[in-house]
């Protein structure tokens, strides 16, 4: 699909995840959780509350409530090598609560063909609420998963300028991950 001025709407497959808080300098370390198979969960919206208008029998009106956010749910090949945010999730969803949660910020970015971001949202407050490790199928030969599951207080979605910020640290990312292949 191109448009007159144009203008062709991204691919969904080029993308990285990061960490943006206390945790960057732990997982820029470890190169693999910068990739994954697949991210959903990039979601707002506002819950509509509806009130009838008094004595007028057409009119329903629409206010706005609360703003709600599904999870941002990670789907990637199981990571045997140091993992900042399977180490995260093991210790948040595993605990028993007795030492605060941790939370982040996570930044998802669709990079175009030249690495650079085109787009970022940032999640924050973000914490692990789940982490599944895919079915051991002797019956098949797949790659082992495993599923990385985020609640997140507000999604924004970050300028272009504020997205190309973000552009060191992807590009490092990406050229150790080259190294490691």
């Amino acid at each position: 699909m191109i448009f007159e001025n144009g203008y062709r709407p991204p691919p969904g497959f080029f993308f990285t995840v990061m960490v943006a808080g206390t945790g960057t300098a732990l997982q820029l370390s470890s190169i693999a959780d910068a990739s994954f198979q697949e991210a959903s969960g990039l979601e707002a919206k506002i819950e509509l509350e509806a009130v009838k208008e008094g004595g007028e029998n057409r009119f329903v009106h629409q206010l706005p409530g609360q703003t709600t956010t599904p999870n941002l749910v990670l789907r990637r090949g199981y990571v045997t090598r140091a993992s900042f945010l399977s180490e995260w999730a093991a210790q948040t969803v595993g605990s028993n609560l007795g030492a605060p949660i941790l939370t982040q910020a996570l930044v998802v970015m669709l990079l175009g063909p030249d690495r650079l971001p085109r787009v970022a949202w940032n999640l924050y407050r973000a914490w692990p609420v789940r982490w599944v490790t895919g079915p051991f199928d002797a019956n098949r030969n797949e790659v082992l998963t495993e599923v990385l599951e985020f609640t997140y207080a507000t999604i924004t979605r970050l300028p272009l300028t504020d997205a190309l910020a973000m552009v060191p640290p992807v590009s490092a990312l990406i050229e150790y991950e080259k190294l490691m292949q």
